[in-house]
């Protein structure tokens, strides 16, 4: 199975000069966001509100755009754009995650369709937090056990 790509959100909180993508942003929720997609592995981006669709390896220059300053019709073209690109960047049956709220997915839901996975959506800010901090929390646990499991496992092996 194709592993989903991961959509974060852009925030307001940035570096003050040009930095990679991943690393511009500086909100908790952001950190936490980007923390969770690397975790799961595959490929992410972020969804800016001026560059549309962003590799996080990208380097970009801090601005002050958001869709919630925008009208219904920018929003639109937006997610046209991001649609097209994200076209150009992920196969048709790719599933996607989003890890961004209403005014980032609901451009892009007619190009998401049934592939999009929302797994906090309902839940606010603080709540988004919480559930990223015990998802990154419990995968390290996880893979904490996991190691441990391999060294007993070599202990065993080493001493049968």
């Amino acid at each position: 199975m194709t592993r989903p790509v991961h959509l974060v959100a852009c925030v307001g909180q940035k570096l003050p000069h040009a930095a990679r993508a991943g690393h511009l942003y500086q909100s908790d929720w952001f950190r936490k966001a980007r923390a969770y997609a690397m975790m799961k592995g595959g490929r992410w981006f972020i969804l800016s509100a001026l560059h549309g669709l962003v590799p996080p390896s990208r380097s970009i220059e801090p601005y002050n755009v958001t869709l919630a300053d925008m009208t219904a019709a920018e929003r639109r073209a937006w997610g046209e754009r991001v649609s097209a690109q994200l076209d150009e960047q992920i196969g048709p049956r790719t599933p996607v995650v989003f890890l961004a709220g209403r005014l980032y997915r609901d451009p892009l839901t007619a190009w998401a369709g049934s592939r999009a996975i929302v797994p906090m959506e309902g839940l606010g800010i603080g709540e988004q937090k919480a559930w990223l901090a015990r998802q990154i929390s419990d995968a390290r646990e996880r893979e904490a056990n996991a190691a441990q499991l391999d060294l007993f496992h070599d202990w065993l092996s080493a001493n049968a």
